[in-house]
């Protein structure tokens, strides 16, 4: 386009003869092939539509395009004056422009059900009845096989323990992020992971028969469940395409019975097709959704898709995970002090040994007030009960203290020599700005909610202090239970969380939101994802939204003004296809100038 823009330097400054038809001659050269290959999506799409008896968008484009090119090489080989291949060009670059623009949005497709299933193992160590065993992958499996599951392994099926005692990390499922206790009678599942200590489970169910596979099936429906976005452009387009068809054909008919002549009744046909092109109307959306998503970004918040914007916007109601979501996720004592000062290099050192959650909250915080570790001696650690040592002789031990874990959150005890033990509790600290962030969102008329896997005494300690209604406990089905509930009360759901078990809620969602430090399988079910540990970007990603809905509102004003204005000036004569395509570009580059007022849109 600025190549041929600066040929056409010369002809506008008054070359005449030779010298322009050699510049006439050098834009067509340009041109056509750019014509006949930018063209080529319009003009597929368009003689898709001619083939079915119907019109889009693209027909009066396409027409536009090919007449003003046509024209124009007709005027260069006659000698003629006017050749308009720049304005032809320049319509096809506005055009793409604004595709271009919608296609970053739209992004790439989700792969959240492919990354589901990449938790689970890959395969089994399976035991034989005559006690030999050999490796199975995990489409070989079937019921009542017995798996040998080792310490740090995932599990790759459903099913019972049968022998042996262990702990299991069950945050990919529930979000809970203390390790369970399982033992013998127990039901395990696939994808969770083996902490402790080795352990043989009966196989209940594999392959596409698992917990894991049923929540993959459910995010799959719920994402196909969800209505396919339409942009407003394209839906302003069934009406607008029929009425420039008609505007001009009408002003070619009326110029021919005035007796304008062939070419000049194309001529202003041409013009009127150009002047109507929908560059504006294609850019309000998709420039609007590219600086809100610019500006988001600069806040913190990856918006995948460009349309979570208009779905953010239209959101009434706040459901919000507990562990890694309202929480950090970051388990750290609340009672360090119960401990002699004296005593936590030694606490440390024990606390070093393992790689057990509250071993490194109790690690990290002790690190953060500079204790150097001690000197230990016949370290070990016992899955499921502790780690145990000796200091100057002396035993120490950093354990589970019975099973008062079961009712009473998260805690560990620590003992020297014959002491008693020090229970020390831990907690998982809220994430900056959740007091202030609800409260926006109170105001911006979204009233939050807490939906938790985790167990329920530590869903109220915190969902109490903050007012806000909870259910505990929740399975993946249980979570999209509650969803589909509040959406058949009329609902529009926001959906804010970080685990596997979310990927469903996530999905169907009327639109979602994850953390970065979300698992897989949550950011890619997610509409947008927010950086860092404050939970304020949500409250802003709605705001952001909001207010581009407005401005996109706003472009369509324009758009329609700039229509009302220009297409008469058009049919009386009084604009020609390159006035027309100048006009044109004018009125997308002022829709792409108010679309850059969303860069404050944040604050």
């Amino acid at each position: 386009m600025m190549n041929i823009m600066l040929l056409s330097v010369s002809v506008w400054s008054g070359a005449e003869g030779g010298t322009r038809d050699l510049f006439h001659w050098l834009s067509a050269i340009i041109a056509i092939p750019t014509v006949i290959y930018s063209g080529r999506p319009f003009f597929k799409s368009a003689w898709a539509a001619l083939k079915h008896g119907r019109s889009n968008m693209d027909v009066p484009i396409s027409i536009g395009v090919v007449l003003a090119t046509a024209l124009s090489l007709f005027e260069t080989v006659t000698h003629g004056q006017h050749a308009y291949f720049d304005g032809a060009v320049m319509l096809l670059f506005f055009l793409l422009t604004g595709r271009v623009l919608d296609s970053m949005m739209r992004g790439r497709a989700r792969s959240g059900v492919a990354a589901l299933l990449k938790q689970s193992a890959g395969g089994a160590l399976v035991r034989a009845s005559d006690g030999t065993t050999r490796w199975r992958s995990a489409e070989e499996l079937a019921p009542n096989m017995r798996m040998i599951v080792a310490a740090g392994e995932r599990l790759a099926a459903d099913g019972i323990i049968e022998a042996g005692e262990t702990r299991i990390d069950l945050s990919l499922l529930t979000g809970e992020s203390a390790p369970q206790k399982a033992k013998l009678g127990d039901k395990v599942l696939a994808g969770t992971l083996n902490l402790a200590a080795p352990v043989t489970v009966k196989v209940t169910a594999a392959g596409p028969d698992t917990t894991l596979a049923d929540i993959a099936r459910l995010m799959e429906d719920a994402g196909q469940s969800r209505s396919t976005y339409v942009q407003i452009a394209d839906r302003a387009a069934r009406l607008y395409a029929p009425v420039v068809h008609i505007l001009a054909f009408s002003s070619f008919v009326g110029w021919m019975l005035m007796g304008a002549g062939l070419h000049y009744a194309l001529l202003i046909a041409v013009a009127v097709l150009i002047i109507t092109c929908p560059c504006a109307l294609g850019l309000a959306v998709p420039a609007s959704q590219v600086v809100a998503a610019g500006t988001l970004m600069r806040n913190g918040i990856l918006v995948k898709d460009g349309s979570a914007l208009e779905r953010l916007a239209e959101a009434d109601r706040v459901l919000l995970d507990k562990t890694g979501t309202l929480t950090l996720g970051r388990p750290r004592p609340a009672n360090l002090d119960a401990v002699p000062q004296s005593q936590w290099p030694v606490l440390l050192a024990l606390a070093s040994a393992s790689r057990h959650p509250l071993s490194n909250g109790l690690r990290k915080a002790l690190e953060e007030q500079g204790v150097a570790v001690a000197a230990l001696d016949e370290v070990t650690e016992t899955g499921g009960i502790g780690v145990a040592a000796r200091w100057d002789g002396v035993p120490v031990v950093l354990g589970r203290p019975g099973d008062a874990t079961t009712g009473h959150g998260l805690m560990t005890s620590f003992s020297v020599g014959d002491s008693a033990p020090v229970t020390l509790r831990f907690t998982d600290s809220l994430r900056p700005d959740t007091q202030e962030t609800l409260d926006a969102l109170r105001k911006l008329h979204m009233p939050p909610s807490v939906l938790s896997g985790d167990r329920a005494e530590s869903v109220a300690a915190l969902s109490g202090p903050l007012g806000l209604d909870a259910q505990a406990e929740a399975s993946p089905q249980d979570k999209l239970a509650a969803i589909t509930t509040l959406s058949g009360e009329g609902y529009k759901v926001l959906m804010v969380g970080d685990g596997l078990n979310d990927g469903p809620a996530l999905a169907a969602a009327h639109v979602s939101l994850a953390p970065a430090t979300a698992s897989d399988v949550g950011q890619q079910a997610a509409d947008a994802v927010f950086m860092g540990d404050s939970l304020k970007p949500v409250a802003t990603s709605v705001r952001v939204a909001r207010r581009t809905m407005r401005i996109i509102k706003q472009n369509f004003t324009l758009a329609i003004c700039y229509n009302i204005i220009a297409v008469p000036l058009a049919i009386f004569g009084y604009v020609t296809p390159l006035v027309a395509a100048i006009a044109m570009s004018g009125s997308s580059l002022l829709v792409v100038g108010n679309a850059l007022r969303l860069r404050s849109a944040a604050r």
